[in-house]
């Protein structure tokens, strides 16, 4: 690699930690912005499958997979999906010892990614506005509140609407026409017994075949997140007030009038406000001409439907590669080229599988138990990849 390029990753996500964390074990300095105070300034959302054959790669290759597994929830692994009658459809538990793709709070994985790069490695507290080309791959960054860095690599890791991107193609993410409200219980087995037995150790996937579903996980702590998805117009979401509870509660009554009165708690009882999360993905597969200096990571590459578990694990995959790639190849740009080649038709295939497993999901029709997928498949298929992986 040409004499200490200045590295800046841009996002201090999954993704652009677990980069930054490989690139120092192979002694290369790096510097992560992030418009975050702090690891934990924000909700960081639900609970993370973490797969043999990319997320669990890339905590090796980062040295932390034991620390992972220390903070992982293999019972989540567990599956049931039921129709808006409350009938189970199939169900999976995981074999004692399956860890093909272990649970973990957002939050804990984010936290341990963290406290595992060097100190002062993060520069929290830094928005991108815009990343400006100085000419021969080298960029300047410009940040909310007058401050700047320049970089001869910039790697955007900031998300499904990163500041990055631009400089590398027009495409931007458009609404798939569903979208979650993002709710979460606490201490449920005792306040939300009916919660927490339905949801039991792991996922609840309910639907209507009516464009609408319940989505629930457990989480650490006791506590439980849900997704109440639905098939609508970004505009009739957007029209509803969702500060107003009894608004909601009217709302989300009517949409589920249909359905059993054991999920009526899903709708009316979360224990904070409503969140909307309309699920945007950008087109798949999605390519760009080579840039020197600049180069994508995780959602800002790839932006996909969160059906089939891959975003986060396609990001952590990516950092580490893209770090590999810098730490072997001569100078950025071949790493760029290297990384770039693997990257692009992987995370395209995974992107149009996510983004039509979506629409499977919320399509019209009856609910059948062949509509899920094989969780005892799945697994097998993360442990045979995860070992074809590691003798390539």
């Amino acid at each position: 690699m040409e004499t200490s390029p200045r590295i800046a990753i841009v996002g201090a996500g999954p993704g652009g930690l677990t980069c930054a964390r490989v690139l120092q074990t192979h002694g290369i300095d790096v510097t992560v912005y992030d418009a975050d105070a702090s690891a934990l300034a924000r909700d960081p959302g639900g609970t993370l499958d973490l797969h043999a054959d990319s997320g669990q790669i890339a905590l090796e290759d980062a040295g932390l997979l034991a620390e992972f597994m220390a903070l992982a929830r293999p019972e989540g692994q567990a599956k049931s999906m039921l129709d808006q009658h409350g009938t189970v459809l199939n169900a999976y538990v995981p074999d004692a010892g399956d860890v093909a793709a272990p649970e973990v709070d957002r939050g804990q994985l984010r936290a341990m990614l963290a406290a595992n790069v060097e100190p002062g490695t993060i520069r929290w507290g830094h928005k991108l506005l815009h990343a400006v080309p100085l000419g021969d791959g080298a960029h300047r960054l410009e940040f909310d509140g007058a401050a700047s860095a320049e970089a001869d690599l910039v790697i955007g890791a900031d998300g499904a609407w990163s500041r990055v991107r631009p400089l590398l193609c027009d495409a931007v993410p458009a609404y798939s026409g569903v979208c979650f409200l993002d709710v979460y219980y606490d201490d449920v087995e005792h306040r939300h017994p009916a919660i927490a037995e339905l949801v039991g150790d792991g996922h609840m996937f309910a639907k209507d075949g009516q464009g609408r579903a319940v989505i629930g996980q457990r989480n650490s702590n006791g506590r439980v997140r849900a997704f109440l998805a639905l098939r609508a117009e970004a505009r009739v979401l957007n029209d509803l007030d969702l500060g107003d509870r009894d608004a909601v509660h009217t709302f989300l009554l009517q949409e589920y009038a249909g359905w059993e009165p054991r999920f009526r708690p899903f709708l009316t009882d979360c224990d904070g406000g409503y969140v909307s999360r309309p699920i945007h993905i950008l087109p798949a597969p999605l390519t760009w001409d080579h840039t020197p200096g600049v180069t994508l990571l995780g959602d800002a590459a790839h932006l996909m439907s969160p059906f089939g578990g891959f975003g986060a694990n396609l990001a952590m995959l990516d950092g580490a590669e893209l770090a590999h790639a810098i730490a072997k190849e001569p100078t950025i740009d071949e790493a760029i080229t290297r990384y770039e080649a693997t990257m692009l038709p992987r995370s395209g295939e995974h992107a149009v599988g996510a983004n039509d497993a979506l629409e499977r999901f919320f399509a019209t029709g009856a609910v059948t138990a062949a509509q899920a997928p094989d969780p005892q498949a799945e697994h097998e298929r993360y442990l045979a990849n995860a070992a074809a992986y590691r003798s390539s």
